[in-house]
């Protein structure tokens, strides 16, 4: 638990990661982000446009686009989104995308992350047992 704003106990140092940038638009076609850390975006992130970032990358829309975590090699990055279907996914060297002619249409957010050497995409959920499939 933090404890207070700005302040933490030394037991919660692992709780603050000041490496995140926040991104307050809809990225469009032809635009990119680069960013070294994590990356949060408050919008959608459109087909031409791209995400990269050495850390997890989280979009608070849909993700259209192509996007790159862990781009340092950190297998243990994630992205997530509220509508995941990028046009490429690539976690740390590992890179994926759709399947052709395949629609999912999810009510929950989704996270993709490496699991037993595959991407793998499921719905997110806080907490009890998570379905997967691998892609």
């Amino acid at each position: 638990m933090l404890s207070g704003f700005g302040q933490s106990s030394q037991a919660d140092d692992n709780l603050v990661d000041e490496n995140t940038i926040l991104v307050q638009r809809t990225l469009r076609s032809g635009q990119s982000v680069r960013y070294s850390g994590n990356v949060v975006i408050l919008g959608d992130v459109n087909p031409g446009a791209e995400v990269a970032a050495t850390g997890n990358i989280i979009v608070m829309g849909a993700l259209r686009g192509v996007v790159h975590a862990g781009a340092n090699g950190d297998e243990t990055a994630v992205v997530m989104a509220f509508r995941l279907n990028p046009t490429q996914l690539r976690i740390a060297n590992h890179i994926t995308r759709p399947p052709d002619n395949e629609t999912v249409d999810m009510d929950l957010p989704e996270i993709a992350r490496i699991k037993d050497g595959v991407v793998t995409i499921e719905a997110f959920q806080t907490g009890g047992e998570r379905q997967g499939k691998a892609i």
